[in-house]
């Protein structure tokens, strides 16, 4: 059993990125497997009662725990601090965090607590979004400048 497709396997506590356009995806941590189903921890506003994005924010956000599939069809280990930072023990660590962090509401922000925010903290300890900071770079030189000649 197991995937169907053509990506590599995934270990418990791995990031999962799964593409959504030319500029973002979405993250989850690799939970494993029940009865032959591998499945995906992620942060989503899906199936909220409150679906309204506000300046970026959803106010019921949960942590979600789903069949890889339903997330994403295609979608590639992502384990991309493990050179800079340990990632934490699954096991003894993440998985605890995960079912406990299950069904609770959290507050989403694109900018400071996103899905890739959340499966960082899980893997890692720390809050990372290389997608976020990339755009922010490109759109900072800009608002800088705007700033700069509304101060001459």
């Amino acid at each position: 059993m197991g995937l169907h497709h053509s990506c590599p396997q995934p270990f418990p506590g791995d990031i999962l990125e799964f593409p959504r356009s030319k500029h973002f995806s979405h993250f989850g941590i690799y939970y494993g497997e029940r009865d032959g189903v591998p499945y995906v921890a992620h942060l989503t506003a899906r199936d909220s009662d409150s679906k309204i994005v506000l300046f970026g924010r959803a106010l019921k956000s949960t942590v979600k725990i789903d069949p890889v599939d339903v997330v994403g069809k295609k979608y590639k280990i992502s384990n991309y601090l493990d050179g800079k930072h340990p990632h934490r023990d699954f096991h003894t660590l993440v998985k605890p965090e995960i079912d406990e962090a299950v069904g609770k509401y959290v507050t989403y922000d694109i900018l400071f607590h996103n899905c890739e925010h959340q499966a960082t903290l899980f893997r890692y300890g720390l809050k990372k979004s290389v997608q976020i900071e990339s755009i922010y770079g490109k759109i900072y030189p800009t608002w800088e400048q705007l700033f700069e000649k509304k101060l001459l």
